[in-house]
């Protein structure tokens, strides 16, 4: 017979989603920290990329609001170094996928029409894309 085990602030299912958008197989993660020490970001990030793993793997939203997964600069080094090879630029992009899909906004619109005009279009652009839901 087996048992639910419920853990107080964790959503087993932010694992299956972003195993789900990424591709990657989250769960081979063996933390061993080879993307951490590979990483060019990683003094800039608030949680390592080994810890961006593990709260994925345990299925913690904490790691939703942290910055690491927006400082991920896609450039690969963690996934050439790891031994299990994880893609972790693909579970970073699903985690901002994932927080994005929340419709939660981060910048107001409104809130720029003064700067609005002296803005780069494509500067608004991309950052309607970013931070908005």
């Amino acid at each position: 017979m087996t048992e639910t085990i419920i853990i107080k602030d964790r959503n087993i299912d932010l694992l299956r989603l972003a195993s789900e958008i990424s591709g990657e197989v989250i769960t081979l993660c063996e933390q061993c920290g080879i993307c951490t020490t590979s990483c060019p970001m990683a003094e800039d990030m608030d949680i390592t990329p080994a810890s961006i793993m593990r709260y994925t793997q345990l299925g913690d939203e904490f790691v939703l609001e942290t910055r690491a997964i927006w400082y991920c600069a896609s450039c690969f080094s963690c996934t050439v170094r790891c031994p299990r090879g994880i893609d972790l630029a693909k579970v970073a992009e699903a985690l901002r996928q994932i927080k994005l899909r929340k419709n939660q906004d981060y910048l107001k619109i409104d809130e720029l029409k003064e700067e609005a005009e002296e803005l780069p279009a494509i500067a608004l652009v991309s950052a309607m894309r970013k931070y908005t839901g």
